[in-house]
């Protein structure tokens, strides 16, 4: 008797972490899913946006290629500088 109950109290113990972890992972989870509808209804999704920072990234690229292959401090040019 004595050992069923321990096994009883074992099992128990063991049980209840899990069933912790599994209740904290379905509330992550249905907070990921209305975190993914959310994301997907940014103004920042449509076409014109992406388009406009890719080629935004591309001049960001251009200047750190430059800077990398030149020896002069491109931080010191004037501000409004054209290649």
């Amino acid at each position: 008797m004595a050992a069923l109950r321990r096994w009883a109290l074992a099992l128990l113990r063991g049980s209840v972490p899990a069933a912790i972890g599994y209740l904290l992972w379905v509330v992550m989870e249905s907070g990921d899913e209305k975190r993914q509808q959310m994301l997907k209804e940014l103004p920042e999704a449509n076409p014109e946006v992406l388009a406009e920072r890719r080629y935004h990234n591309r001049l960001i690229m251009a200047a750190l290629r430059e800077a990398a292959e030149t020896n002069e401090n491109v931080a010191q040019r004037p501000v409004p500088w054209r290649k």
